[in-house]
């Protein structure tokens, strides 16, 4: 069946406003794009906080948010390979590139920026990877984070043998795939909090020690480090409070690198530039698969990620469970609601082209 030549758009009229449906014209597919019939979309934090404040790399209202989706290609420009029309894909939008978000029926997207959803999981599942997937290898493999060797690289897979890793945070969408990356990376102890009701499955996932977030201390996240060599707290949360309990962490070794998914925040900064602890540096990150500086990380993740010989095929990494609202893009507030009201464990999705 061929794309109809309108489809439905969720765009925000302006700043602080609620989204509302528009119909649209499918936009012109260029030599290297995919046209994208986008069968599910996923809700992270950054968009109800878009959605409430102007952010200065959108360029103007009405605006269409979301970056983190699943589909199928529908249409290919004559520059494209290893895409063809009906293939299943998965892929982060480019938020602030209107054509290229995910808050609608259809997306267009550069080819090299998908990977092939592989025949294991669902849309639903596929929906919720590449944001919070991209944030953590961006954190973990590119010079504006650790900048460790990359495991789709020769001995990548080898970088963590005999270290540590703390993650912040492990059952949120971030934190369950640093560990999977961490665990790819061959990180020999995998230290995270969680509320404890998400203890098996984060151990499923990867993690050695999984500490109760509610009572957990300093103490013992050293404890469960051990006499492996630590310099890396991921903070999937990057809130006041963790920034200050990964700078402790670190502090209490031998320094390192504290990666944050939010601006480092102003007193744990502080914190990490006392001159009688060891060196702690926070390095915030922007995991903008689309940035050409970005680009050398996420291309190889997602053709890494994808396809049946990837690690997702492999059993290797295993998507968020989703938790699908049903009502289509006419559920985008409710969605972005329950997003920001705060849910654990799991994925928010909606489906833009059901009723």
């Amino acid at each position: 069946m061929p794309a109809p030549t309108t489809f439905k758009s969720a765009v925000v009229p302006e700043a602080g406003q609620k989204h509302v449906l528009v119909e649209k014209d499918l936009p012109e597919v260029r030599p290297r794009d995919l046209l994208i019939r986008v069968t599910a979309t996923a809700i992270n934090p950054v968009d109800w906080k878009v959605r409430d404040y102007k952010a200065p790399w959108l360029p103007g209202y009405p605006a269409v948010l979301g970056s983190d989706a699943a589909g199928v290609v529908e249409a290919v420009g004559s520059e494209v390979v290893g895409f063809k029309q009906g293939d299943r894909v998965f892929f982060q939008g480019i938020i602030g590139d209107y054509p290229s978000s995910t808050f609608q029926q259809y997306t267009r997207l550069p080819f090299d920026l998908a990977a092939l959803t592989p025949e294991s999981i669902t849309d639903d599942e596929a929906a919720g990877i590449s944001l919070a997937t991209m944030a953590v290898a961006v954190g973990l493999y590119h010079s504006t984070g650790h900048d460790l060797k990359a495991p789709w690289s020769d001995k990548g897979s080898e970088v963590g043998k005999g270290k540590a890793i703390v993650i912040l945070g492990g059952s949120s969408s971030v934190g369950q795939y640093a560990i999977q990356l961490a665990r790819i990376s061959g990180f020999s102890k995998i230290i995270t909090n969680s509320s404890q009701t998400h203890e098996a499955h984060l151990l499923d996932l990867g993690a050695t020690t999984v500490l109760d977030r509610s009572k957990a201390t300093v103490q013992d996240f050293v404890s469960a480090i051990g006499d492996a060599d630590l310099d890396l707290v991921y903070d999937s949360i990057s809130g006041k409070s963790t920034q200050a309990l990964a700078v402790s962490i670190l502090q209490s070794l031998k320094g390192g690198n504290v990666i944050t998914v939010m601006p480092p925040d102003e007193d744990a900064v502080k914190q990490a530039g006392s001159t009688s602890q060891p060196k702690v540096e926070i390095k915030g990150i922007m995991g903008k698969g689309s940035s050409p500086d970005i680009k050398p990380i996420s291309v190889p993740l997602m053709a890494n990620l994808g396809g049946e010989e990837g690690y997702i095929a492999k059993g290797l990494f295993k998507p968020n469970r989703p938790l699908v609202l049903p009502g289509g893009l006419a559920a985008i507030e409710d969605a972005l609601e329950a997003n920001k009201k705060g849910v654990s464990g799991v994925k928010v999705v909606i489906r833009p082209n059901d009723a």
